[in-house]
């Protein structure tokens, strides 16, 4: 299947200028085009590729390497049509790589009779203009002159966009396409109609002398539309003049092989180059001097066998097929001059020479600016390049260096993010944060879970204290009265101080109660938050073995607190850390501060909190302790008074030796002075 044209695509639909276009579905922004463009014509605006007319050359590089075929050229199948259908006289003109295109036609008479079969009146071969040239450029080169050769329109366009000091070294011969137009309308009228077929995509933008160009791909298209096949086609010859070495042109030392030329390097006259990177490297040495006294000849591809307009081949890599390709051609170029009438040959090329095939170049700067240091600073600083050794020049976003992607960037063809290595560490840095924020929604939501179960346990509790406080009273009450009715010596004394003494403990737990159900008022003073805190550590009474440590990160100790209240709090945390370590350690109580907080930490070494219990730390009743050795009140009310404070409290523990020292540590945060 060939490639569809989009609507954008449609030369009527005021695109005439563009020769590449991309398909924005199918780009994946991979930077590729980017890499392999000689001119520097793609703009990556939005994260999307797009092709800058005025500086593309139309080398069809970015179409090659393109993976998903997101880079298209315009077609001119239908203005062929049209043409072919008019009274005009039709003259194809086929470019000398037809081989390396059409190995599945083995007699190239039987391709030849495909293409008349379309409607051309005539069907000749530029392989004749090549000839012609190759004198021309023979008789250049006899000169001595330094100079630069190119038959091929994208070097040309790009020396005369980005070279422009370098068109008055340019051989002036135009090019073996031009050269058979030229011909062509000598031979059969100067109104005849002249359709170059080939494989190169700059042909359609060449010369006003072509009516319209056609690549290869087209042409099989042609052929498929219209159902041609050689089995259908009567075989037949090129019409007059035949070609004769110039059938070897499009090799990369095809020019040379045409005018009998050999590159020795012993004379140092003649340097071949071909393919991007080789061109711009002669052209670049060329300009700085390196060269002197001798003549380049430059090709955009690595040989017409080459070119974009060549089918590609599904599944094979076109460079694979360079050889076989090149074979191809070695193997017409023989078979034609074995049977070429020689004597005929060089009498039309003795008639045609006399053609004026001269030419002249424009110059046409299109060549960026180079910004100040200061501007090219601050967009590598963008892309966190703040020393040289930040600049990887990986080249992954298409430019050679760092500082040239930053040159692009501030000329608006490229952007920031088009650098790997500062987006994969923004996404990574990213990646933390969310996970930061993760974190802290987790927190939260937990949090918010447990705010709202101790909630509705609070209201439970109050009711329970409640009803429970009076009936107590009653039991305490009436318990000491039958005491002081009962004779000293009566047993039942030590009955009734039982249940005095249990209704008094009753009473501190319905006490309790209240506590966590919010019931009291904080009442708060500016306190010393130094002077708490030793108070607390005093008011505990320390067993032998354990030591408890006071670090004092504080700058300004004034706070806005209820002493009574947070001394519960303190001590009651110190004491839990005291029974957490029955074998004895390190406690310390370490406070801290910003602008706005007071932080309290108590940290023990003991044996931790297992995993499991760590979110039912603060639901009343629950203790770990042993019977009758806690209510499971002390947390609850810990976090009560907090809780009034407007405050936060969090714990972090390990109860499992092989992920670390075992331990707890309560983290208290208090607003400074936080109206309540």
């Amino acid at each position: 299947m060939m490639d569809a044209i989009g609507p954008e695509l449609n030369p009527n639909a005021g695109q005439e200028k563009k020769l590449v276009f991309t398909i924005k579905e199918k780009c994946r922004v991979c930077f590729t085009c980017v890499r392999e463009c000689p001119a520097k014509a793609i703009r990556i605006a939005g994260g999307q590729a797009e092709i800058i007319p005025d500086r593309c050359i139309a080398c069809g590089n970015c179409i090659k390497v393109c993976s998903q075929g997101a880079k298209v050229f315009r077609k001119e199948i239908d203005p062929v049509r049209k043409l072919i259908a008019s009274d005009e006289k039709v003259i194809a003109c086929v470019a000398p790589s037809f081989p390396a295109e059409f190995a599945d036609i083995k007699d190239y008479k039987r391709l030849v009779g495909m293409i008349r079969s379309l409607g051309f009146d005539h069907v000749t071969e530029v392989s004749f203009g090549a000839d012609l040239v190759a004198r021309k450029y023979k008789d250049h080169l006899s000169l001595g002159r330094q100079a630069i050769s190119s038959d091929c329109p994208a070097i040309v366009s790009y020396i005369e966009h980005y070279y422009p000091d370098l068109t008055s070294y340019m051989a002036a011969v135009v090019s073996p396409m031009v050269a058979m137009a030229r011909v062509v309308r000598k031979v059969y009228g100067k109104e005849s109609k002249v359709v170059f077929i080939g494989p190169c995509l700059a042909k359609k933008a060449e010369s006003t002398e072509i009516d319209n160009a056609i690549t290869f791909r087209e042409l099989r298209e042609m052929f498929q539309e219209s159902r041609v096949s050689p089995t259908a086609v009567e075989p037949s010859e090129f019409d007059p003049p035949l070609g004769g070495r110039g059938a070897i042109f499009p090799l990369s030392h095809g020019l040379l092989n045409t005018m009998e030329v050999t590159e020795d390097i012993l004379s140092e006259k003649v340097i071949v180059a071909g393919g991007r990177s080789n061109f711009l490297d002669a052209l670049r040495e060329f300009e700085q001097g390196n060269l002197k006294g001798h003549h380049i000849h430059l090709l955009c591809c690595e040989g017409c066998i080459l070119g974009p307009g060549m089918s590609p081949y599904p599944n094979t890599a076109a460079s694979s097929l360079r050889f076989a390709k090149k074979a191809r051609i070695i193997a017409y170029a023989n078979q034609k001059m074995a049977v070429l009438d020689k004597e005929e040959w060089a009498k039309n090329l003795g008639e045609f020479e006399k053609i004026d095939l001269s030419r002249s170049f424009t110059r046409k700067d299109m060549r960026i600016s180079r910004p100040n240091a200061e501007e090219i600073k601050e967009v590598l600083y963008r892309i966190g390049k703040y020393s040289p050794d930040d600049h990887l020049n990986c080249g992954t976003c298409g430019y050679d260096s760092c500082e040239e992607h930053a040159i692009a960037v501030i000329n608006g063809l490229a952007e920031t993010e088009m650098c790997l290595p500062y987006t994969i560490e923004r996404l990574h840095t990213y990646i933390r944060e969310l996970d930061t924020s993760n974190e802290k929604l987790a927190s939260v939501q937990e949090a918010l879970r447990h705010s709202e179960k101790l909630a509705g346990m609070g209201q439970l509790s109050a009711g329970i204290a409640h009803e429970l406080n009076n009936p107590l009273g009653v039991i305490t009450m009436y318990s000491n009265i039958l005491k002081e009715e009962l004779p000293a010596d009566n047993p039942m004394h030590k009955d009734l101080d039982l249940i005095v003494e249990q209704a008094d403990r009753c009473r501190k737990i319905v006490g309790g109660l209240l506590n966590f159900a919010r019931k009291n008022q904080v009442n708060v003073s500016d306190t010393d938050v130094i002077q708490l805190a030793e108070h607390s550590m005093s008011s505990v009474i320390v067993p032998s073995g354990i030591d408890i440590r006071f670090f004092n990160k504080i700058s300004d100790p004034m706070a806005m607190l209820d002493y009574d209240q947070m001394t519960q709090v303190l001590t009651n945390l110190l004491k839990n850390a005291i029974e957490a370590m029955p074998n004895g350690g390190e406690i310390t109580l370490q406070i801290s501060d910003t602008e706005e907080q007071v932080v309290f930490k108590v940290t023990d070494n003991g044996s931790g909190i297992e995993k499991e219990n760590m979110d039912k730390l603060f639901t009343p009743f629950f203790t770990t302790k042993g019977i009758g050795k806690g209510t499971g009140l002390g947390l609850p009310i810990i976090y009560g008074i907090v809780k009034m404070h407007k405050g936060e409290i969090s714990v972090q523990s390990n109860a499992n030796l092989t992920k670390g020292p075992t331990g707890t540590t309560f983290t208290i945060t208090l607003p400074r002075n936080r109206m309540l």
